[in-house]
C-alpha cells in the first residue's frame, strides 16, 4: 500500500471510529465560532486544508479536510495589488504556484499582481502527485467551500484588519468564522473595529520589547496568557511548548489552548494529556486516530 492510500484508509477508518461520518457533517449547519470554543473534546484542525494529501492552501485540499470531518480548516491570506484578500500561505508565490513557469523570473509576491492576474495561476501542479486542476483561490472562494461544512480558521499574513472585518461583514461571517495572526497589533486592531468575533493569538512571538525571545521565553506561560487576554483574544494558538500547568493558567482566565503542526502521534498524546483544546496537523486523519485510541 502506498503512503497517499495509507493516509486515505487512516482517514476512513479513524473519521469512522470516532463516530463522525463526513456525508453527514457537510449535510448540517456547521457550529458557530463560539460553540466550537464549547467543545467537549480536543477540536481537530486541518492545517491549510489536508496538506498531507493534497496542496495546501488549495481548493482540493479543503475538499479532503471537509471529507476527514475537520473541525476547523486554516489558511492563510496576503492582499493582491487590488487589495483583495488571496489564499497563499508564503510572501511569494513561487513555491505552491507555477508564477515561475507562466511568467518568469523570482519572487513573485502577491501584492505585486492583481486577483484576475492572480486567477491564471494553478495551485497544485508542484504536488506529488500533482493536481492539475487547482485554480488560485480568494479568501471568500475559499471559505464559501470550507463553509459548506466546517469552520475556517483564518490567518491573517499580510493586510489590514478593515478589509477582513468588512468581508466577514458583508457575508454574515462574523463568528461563523475563526481569525487568528502572529501580528498582535492586527489583532487589537480587529478588536477595536469588532466586539464580538472570536480571535486567536498566534505564538509565541519572534521577540519582545525589541529583543529577540530564548526558547524557554517563547513557551506558553502566565505573562503571555496575560497579554492575550488583554488583547480580547479568547485563544492561544500556540507551538508544542505547552505543558499542563500552562494550559491549567490559561483556562482559569477563559482561555483556550491549541497548538501547532503536530504531525506525530507521540506528541500529539503529550498534548492532550495536558488537556489543550485543539490541535492543527496536516493530517487530520492521525488526530482522530489519537483520539480514537484514547476513547
Amino acid at each position: 500500500m502506498n503512503t497517499l492510500s495509507l493516509v486515505l484508509w487512516m482517514t476512513a477508518f479513524s473519521i469512522l471510529a470516532c463516530g463522525v461520518v463526513s456525508t453527514g457533517r457537510a449535510a448540517a449547519e456547521p457550529p458557530t465560532a463560539p460553540e466550537l470554543l464549547r467543545s467537549k473534546r480536543p477540536l481537530v484542525i486541518a492545517h491549510r486544508g489536508y496538506s498531507a494529501v493534497a496542496p495546501e492552501n488549495s481548493i482540493p485540499s479543503f475538499q479532503r479536510a471537509l471529507a476527514a470531518g475537520a473541525d476547523l480548516i486554516e489558511l492563510d491570506y496576503y492582499h493582491s495589488k487590488d487589495g483583495i484578500p488571496v489564499v497563499v500561505h508564503d510572501g511569494s508565490l513561487d513555491r505552491t504556484t507555477d508564477a515561475v513557469q507562466r511568467w518568469g523570473g523570482s519572487k513573485h509576491k502577491p501584492g505585486d499582481y492583481t486577483v484576475a492576474q492572480l486567477k491564471e495561476l494553478q495551485t497544485g501542479l508542484w504536488f506529488k502527485p500533482p493536481y492539475p486542476d487547482a485554480p488560485f483561490p480568494t479568501l471568500r472562494d475559499a471559505i464559501e467551500v470550507i463553509q459548506k461544512g466546517s469552520v475556517t480558521l483564518i490567518e491573517r499574513k499580510g493586510g489590514d484588519a478593515a478589509t477582513c472585518v468588512k468581508l466577514l461583514r458583508e457575508q454574515g461571517l462574523i463568528n461563523r468564522v475563526v481569525v487568528q495572526a502572529f501580528d498582535w497589533r492586527y489583532l487589537r486592531d480587529f478588536r477595536a473595529l469588532d466586539q464580538a468575533q472570536v480571535l486567536a493569538a498566534l505564538g509565541p512571538p519572534y521577540s519582545r520589547d525589541g529583543k529577540r525571545l530564548t526558547d524557554s521565553e517563547k513557551a506558553l506561560n502566565a505573562s503571555w496568557l496575560d497579554e492575550i487576554k488583554s488583547m480580547g483574544a479568547q485563544v492561544a494558538a500556540w507551538n508544542s511548548q505547552v505543558d499542563k500547568t500552562a494550559v491549567r493558567a490559561a483556562h482559569r482566565r477563559g482561555l483556550k489552548v491549541w497548538v501547532y503542526t503536530i504531525n506525530d502521534e507521540a506528541t500529539a498524546h503529550r498534548l492532550l494529556d495536558a488537556g489543550v483544546d485543539g490541535i492543527i496537523t496536516d493530517n487530520p486523519a492521525l488526530l482522530w486516530k489519537c483520539l480514537a485510541m484514547r476513547r
